[in-house]
């Protein structure tokens, strides 16, 4: 096994048909309206805790997702919203999440940074800085053993999605060294926006300069794509898993990518100029591809209009549905979907052999 693949840049681009890139530029035209939506009830206080929002990063997930089969695991940190609808996930059922609203994926028990859609085999959404590595490596595992032990269904991949600030997490590199030692099917794919809240990836991180070395240290295939271009995206990423697939083997991916607005609606983003951020929008990938589907003749200003207005439509719907939905009644839903029951006294195989005396009480050594 190689640990690095060169071909993942240099390879071209592979054509892809006019139908996928529309429905593409859709997504992703979602995804920004839904985001822009989320900070306006953010501000009027409809939508509390912490929220993160995924505007100039919708390429990654788009064209990550369409890479993989719908089966396919896919798990990620709290800056999830884009994930769960480039996923499937309803966004009737994302939005009310996010209210609070029992009418939510998650019953309204979660929130903006705990989206969850067992339907798409999307799971989640994880607030603790790189903690859904170790999950990853986890839903990577179990569709290796259905597939080799029990002989169940076919062969799948997990896309465990992390910011460049889980790049310093030690549950990452336990992840990844056993990911490799025990060959799962799972594929890193870090989206560097570079900004670890509002750290340079540069202060921070060694090596920020080639994070190739991150998977040689753990002898991984590594891939780079340009975060800002949803085709470039689909294209290194379908090269990555269907390697992975095939050879149920890890893989680490940077997808080169930018956030515009601050990492949560809290952030005063102090740490970087207006003017980078112009720069980066200026590179917008919505505009990009729309502009290559007008030049080749596939979209046009009323299509383009008419997209528009239905992804608005959906998120009024969406809107509107979470602030019809209920909220969770607490003598109903506090307790319910968890563990209630006591854990009992101590049976015969809770304290070794040796002691049958009361916990707390066992005789002092001879």
């Amino acid at each position: 096994m190689t640990m690095t693949d060169p071909q993942a840049v240099t390879q071209p681009v592979e054509r892809v048909n006019a139908t996928t890139r529309l429905k593409w530029l859709r997504d992703m035209m979602l995804i920004r309206e839904f985001e822009l939506r989320t900070m306006q009830a953010y501000q009027e206080a409809k939508i509390g805790g912490f929220c993160h929002v995924y505007i100039g990063q919708e390429a990654c997930a788009v064209g990550c997702i369409a890479a993989t089969n719908p089966d396919d695991p896919v798990i990620t940190a709290y800056r999830d919203h884009g994930h769960a609808l480039a996923r499937g996930m309803e966004s009737r059922y994302a939005m009310a999440e996010m209210f609070g609203r029992v009418g939510g994926c998650a019953k309204g028990k979660g929130g903006s940074m705990h989206l969850f859609d067992k339907r798409t085999h999307f799971y989640g959404g994880h607030a603790i800085v790189g903690g859904q590595n170790p999950l990853g490596i986890g839903l990577a595992f179990a569709t290796k053993y259905e597939n080799e032990v029990l002989g169940e269904g076919r062969k799948r991949i997990t896309l465990c999605f992390l910011g460049d600030g889980a790049l310093n997490q030690g549950a990452l590199h336990e992840a990844m060294n056993l990911a490799t030692v025990l060959e799962l099917p799972c594929i890193f794919v870090l989206e560097n926006n570079r900004y670890s809240m509002g750290t340079a990836i540069e202060r921070g991180t060694s090596m920020a300069h080639d994070l190739s070395v991150k998977a040689a240290a753990y002898g991984m295939p590594y891939y780079q794509a340009d975060g800002m271009d949803v085709c470039a995206v689909y294209n290194t990423m379908k090269r990555a898993v269907d390697r992975a697939r095939t050879e149920q083997f890890p893989a680490f991916a940077e997808i080169k990518t930018y956030r515009f607005k601050g990492h949560s609606m809290s952030d005063p983003q102090k740490y970087r100029s207006k003017d980078e951020v112009s720069e980066y929008e200026d590179n917008d990938p919505i505009r990009q591809l729309a502009s290559v589907l007008t030049k080749s003749g596939d979209l046009n200003d009323k299509a383009f209009k008419a997209m528009s207005q239905s992804v608005r439509d959906e998120v009024r719907d969406a809107i509107k549905w979470a602030e019809q939905s209920p909220e969770p009644d607490p003598s109903v839903d506090l307790y319910g979907d968890v563990v209630t029951e006591p854990f009992g006294e101590y049976g015969s195989t809770s304290l070794p052999e040796m002691c049958d005396h009361e916990p707390g009480d066992l005789p002092a050594d001879e």
